[in-house]
Parts: C-alpha cells; structure tokens; sequence
C-alpha cells in the first residue's frame, strides 16, 4: 500500500465546484426521492452496485429516457450471461438524443486539419437526420437491416448513425484510417444493405484518396445494394454512388421508430487478435443509460457544454462522443492528425472552438509534453474545464504536465471498453484526483480486482471483473446464436464474472491503478487492433516465413509496438524492405499500428499446439520475470525466446533512463 498512499493529490475539487456539479444536484435528488444520503462518491457508488434495480430506475427517471411505467420490471435477474434489462420498455436512442438541444444552438462543429470549419444547429440535425432516414426507408431499410459507414469524423457520420437507428436499423461504422480489407473483414460478416462513404480525408497535410478503396468495399460487399457518397474533398463523383446532398435534399418529418430496450442499435468490432474481428451488439436502452449517466455525472456534461474527444469512428469513443449530445449541448468532430500542421494542433482546435471537455490519449499528452507546449501560455484555454484521456493508462507525468501548464482543473483518466460503449472507471466532479490514478469506480459497475483464485483483493494487482450485470453489456455477438462467442470472451476465466484482460489495483480509497492489457491486443493511442490484421499483411511478402507483433505498454508512459519477422533464406532485412513492410501495414491493416522497429529473428516462438507466444513475450518487455510467463515445457522451442530476453533486457534499460 505504500506507493499508492504517496500518490500526490494533483487537484482538489473546491466546495463550489462540487455545488455546481451535476452529480451534487443527483445526490439532492436521490435523497428527495429515495431518502438516501449518497453525497460522497463513494457511498453513492456501493447503492448503486448493491441495489442494481433501485440505481438504474433513478437514472432511468432522472434522465427522463421514458415514462415509469413503460417497462414490467428493471432487472430480470443478476445471471451473467443472461439477465435482461427493463423488459417491456420501448426507446430509441436516436429519438432520445434528438429531443435534447435547443433547436437554434450549435449541435455539432466539424473541424478539418486545413482550418476548415462548419457547424449544424440542432434543428438542422433533426432535420437531416429526418431527411436521410426517409432516403433510407426508400431504398428498403427497415428494421434489423444493417448500414454500414466508412467515413471520416464528420458531422455527416453523426446524422448517418442517428438516421441509421432512427428507424430500427443497425448501424456499424470504422474510420477511413482502415485499410479497404480491414473494413471488409468487419463488414462482410454483417451483410449489410447500404454502404456510406465519402471520397477521402486529409491526414498529416496530405488528401487521401479513398475512392479505390471505395470500390474495394462494394466488391468485397455483395449485399450492398446502394452506396451514398459524401464529397469530403470534392474529387470526382465515385461511379454509381448516390450524393449525399441528394440523399438529405427533400424534407422529411423525423419519425423514430421505437424499439424494445435491447434491440440491436450497433455492431462494433473487437481488435480480431484470434481471427476475424467479433461484432459486439449493444442495445438502444443500455447506450442510453450509461451514456447519460457517465457523462452527464461522471463527466458533469451540461448543454451549456461543448465536448471535443480526439477519435476515429473505428473507436468507441466516436460513440461516446455521439453520446455527449444526449446533454443537449454540442460536438466538435476532427477530421486530421493529431499532429499536424504540428505538435499544437489539438490545442488551437480547443481554444479556436471554445472546447470545455477535451478528450484525448497519453500519447498526445506524452507527445505534447516532450515538445515542450505549453497549452495555457500559448492558447486561450479560458473555456476548458475538464481533461479526458483513455487508450492506455494514463503515466504520472502527464498528471504533472497537465496540472503544470494546462491549469488547475481535473485530468480524468478512463478505463472501459468496445465491450461496453462506456467505461468501468473514471473521475468525477466531487473527488480529488491522484497522480498515476482513476479516481473512482463508475456508478451502476460492481469492478473489483480478482487474484487468480477469484478472490477481490484491495491495494494488489489482480484481474479486472465485474460481478453484476450493466444495462451495456453487449446484448449479443453477431452471428452467435447459442451465445458460445459471448461466454468464450468473457465468462469461462471466472465462470458468471466478466473478466475483461486487464491488470488493475483498487486501493483502498476507491481509486484505481490500471497497468495494462493482460491479453495482446494492439491498442495504440485507443485505437484497437488485432495481430491476424498485421500477419495477414506481412507474411503473405515473399520475403516472410512468419511474423510476430507486440503491442507494450511501458512503465514511463510510452508505448512500443516492435514487429519481428523470420525470413526465408537468403533474405537481408534492410531500409528497402522495412519500407515495404510498413507499406503493407498502412495499406492493408492500418496506418496507425505502423511498428516502431521492425527485428529479424531466426525463430517465432509458440505453444506446442502451435500458438505464438504473444503474451508472455509482452510481458517480458514491460519488465516481468522470464520463469513467471513463460513453462518452457509447452514452448515448441525453448531456446528461441532467448532472443526475446535479450531484447526485453535492452528495453528495460532503455525505459528506466528515460524515467
């Protein structure tokens, strides 16, 4: 317990600050209506794991997501797989987000890399949404049929989506950062009836024509009927594509239809570490719910708010940025790097937009950082009130770098997932935060830190779980009628217990310590990937005879993702061919998992049934000891991960200078 208690407290909620909050105006409420004293976070935290029922039909009312008595019961059982939520009820979340805002306020502001700039009010939103639903219906979209989206952040994402599950439809979408297999991978399986694209984007100063891929995809596609076009960079029209103008030209009244509580509303991807990317399905009433709750408490999202999160529509937090307009405030939706035209750009795009809650990654805040910004010094940041990061935990020194010179306001650090459109810890208004930590726990998620005996543990690291049920959880995968994919993903470890393959220490305050994934998914700057995605890229090359990627997070915050390869005889790894590899990698799985180095070794190391060793060779770069991952008797052969010591070795070093 000694480290964690000389955590430094880095910010201090003042008593105003927590008068102010949404979640202080909840607690006021709960005690009105309940007689429930639950101002301390914590306290409020225990009542909503311990009466799971009682919580969710708070939120439920608080929120105004229907009436009362529009469902039979909130929970049927506590049964994992298996429970349900709020049977009878009828919602959706396209409805529910859409009778939010001010018709005359701004709903969304798309930004691109080169400057440019254009707002949608909310009548607009209702109005194109509205219209482009009546497209869709034309063109035979009805419910349970799939759209599917490849497109950059924009606001026509945003309307695609709402317009999409408006009418019962089911929505799933990736940015154009995949490459055109990677997004057929994910699409294919869905069979989907209408394809939304746009031609391109610009990234890192140059515009990216994704035309090709674009044709790509409506081959790779069969069940594609139709395909709606954006004109993003205004290039020449994509053959027998329907314009997107076209599409929302003719006015149409908005015309939700509702659904039940789980009913589909989107299918997002797992990172296909084992083979094709799984789709998991969230229901309408379950994103609701913990998307009003997280960020309307946790986030203390108010309409007077506007909510920037550094994202891709590949991500879920595209998703919870869809969400932050259930506040009835606005978006803002970047469409470029992070990085350009330099290091600032995030910052000039707050301050130009008058950002109040940004989003982004430790590797920005890393990045920024040994650039040497300076945010408040060198922008108008007068507006931001909240700072968010999720991806990878959050190091110690980006807590220091933001408290330094961004200012005195909270850096909330958040851990969850694809898995659950949301998160299972965070911060909050009315808790301080703590250098290297989440603050709390999220309300309504029972988490708790298990030893490999399935026993909760404080102040130890352990396995993160979750011992009841969410209304988020994913309602089923795609093509997985008996549920066998769901159970295998995240209740066979702990029989009836979510394990979600993160390392975790809950401390004895509340706080939480997340010290990485615990499986080997690629999980650069947030952004997901499966190695198949980068195998299937690599040793199709001639020159390959096998490849192994790893993805480590390090103890200074960094993040090292080195691609190994064995090559055929006679083959001389050099400048020529890692160029070529990487090429691959950008073309055909994506540009954002691009390696850092690129070693060749003589042997890939696996199992005996013949699975590489990606995780204990993970885990021996961030700095654990080689005879407590690795039984050198089911390795097929014991003398080839001899290599990968002497690099984990040579790593570690490297880490602690830099520390």
């Amino acid at each position: 317990m000694s480290d964690v208690a000389k955590s430094p407290e880095v910010w201090h909620p003042s008593a105003r600050y927590v008068a102010q909050s949404n979640i202080a105006a909840f607690a006021a409420w709960v005690r009105e209506r309940n007689g429930l004293d639950v101002s301390d976070y914590n306290d409020m935290w225990a009542w909503s794991t311990e009466d799971l029922p009682g919580f969710w039909s708070a939120i439920w009312d608080y929120y105004r997501v229907g009436e009362s008595a529009s469902y039979d019961e909130v929970l049927s059982s506590e049964q994992m797989p298996g429970a349900h939520w709020f049977s009878g009820a009828h919602v959706n979340l396209a409805e529910y987000i859409l009778r939010q805002g001010n018709a005359q306020d701004i709903a969304i502001v798309t930004v691109g890399e080169a400057g440019d700039r254009s707002e949608v009010t909310w009548a607009q939103l209702r109005r194109d949404v509205g219209a482009l639903a009546a497209t869709l219906r034309t063109l035979g979209v009805e419910q349970n049929c799939v759209v599917v989206g490849y497109l950059p952040n924009i606001s026509e994402t945003i309307i695609a989506c709402l317009a999409t599950i408006s009418l019962g439809a089911i929505w799933s979408g990736v940015g154009q950062d995949y490459a055109g297999q990677a997004a057929i991978d994910r699409f294919a399986q869905l069979e989907p009836v209408i394809l939304i694209t746009a031609d391109g984007h610009e990234f890192g100063g140059k515009q990216r024509d994704q035309r090709a891929a674009v044709e790509q995809l409506r081959a790779g596609l069969p069940t594609v009927t139709d395909v709606i076009a954006v004109s993003r960079l205004g290039l020449e029209r994509i053959p027998q594509t329907i314009d997107y103008s076209d599409a929302i030209a003719d006015e149409a009244q908005f015309a939700p239809v509702m659904v039940p509580f789980e009913h589909p509303v989107w299918v997002l991807f797992s990172s296909g570490t084992t083979g094709l990317p799984k789709g998991m399905m969230h229901g309408h009433g379950g994103v609701i719910l913990e998307q009003s709750k997280l960020l309307g408490l946790n986030w203390d999202l108010k309409r007077s708010d506007r909510f920037m999160w550094y994202t891709s529509p590949s991500w879920v937090m595209w998703n919870c940025l869809l969400g932050g307009l259930t506040a009835g405030g606005s978006v803002v939706c970047y469409d470029g790097s992070p990085m350009a035209p330099g290091p600032d750009a995030l910052w000039q795009i707050v301050a130009e937009t008058g950002v109040t809650i940004f989003g982004t990654s430790p590797g920005f805040l890393g990045a920024s950082q040994d650039a040497a910004i300076k945010p408040a010094a060198d922008f108008d940041l007068s507006a931001l009130r909240t700072i968010g990061s999720t991806g990878s935990p959050l190091p110690p020194r980006s807590f220091r770098y933001v408290a330094d010179e961004v200012g005195d306001i909270p850096l909330f650090s958040m851990s969850g997932g694809t898995d659950v459109a949301g998160s299972f810890a965070n911060g909050s208004p009315n808790v301080p935060v703590w250098s290297g930590e989440l603050s709390v726990r999220g309300l309504g998620i029972a988490l708790q830190s298990w030893d490999d005996d399935g026993n909760a543990q404080l102040n130890e690291v352990g396995e993160m779980v979750i011992t009841k049920p969410m209304p988020s959880m994913p309602v089923k995968f795609w093509n997985d009628p008996d549920g066998a994919k769901l159970r295998a993903a995240y209740f066979e470890h702990f029989p009836g217990v979510w394990r979600h393959g993160d390392w975790m220490t809950i401390t004895d305050r509340g706080s939480v310590i997340v010290h990485g994934r615990s499986d080997s998914t690629l999980n650069r700057n947030g952004v997901r990937m499966g190695s198949s995605d980068i195998y299937a890229a690599i040793e199709a090359m001639d020159e390959v005879s096998e490849a192994l990627v790893i993805g480590a997070e390090e103890a200074d915050g960094g993040y090292w993702m080195p691609l190994f390869v064995v090559l055929h005889e006679g083959v001389i790894l050099d400048d020529e061919l890692r160029s070529r590899m990487k090429q691959r990698i950008r073309e055909q799985a994506s540009p954002r998992h691009i390696p850092d180095e690129i070693h060749a070794v003589a042997h890939i190391p696996h199992t005996r049934t013949g699975k590489k060793l990606e995780v204990p060779i993970k885990r021996l770069i961030q700095g654990a000891a080689y005879e407590d991952v690795v039984n050198p008797e089911v390795v097929d052969l014991p003398e080839a991960m001899d290599h990968f010591r002497h690099i984990a070795s040579d790593r570690l070093a490297l880490v602690a200078i830099r520390i």
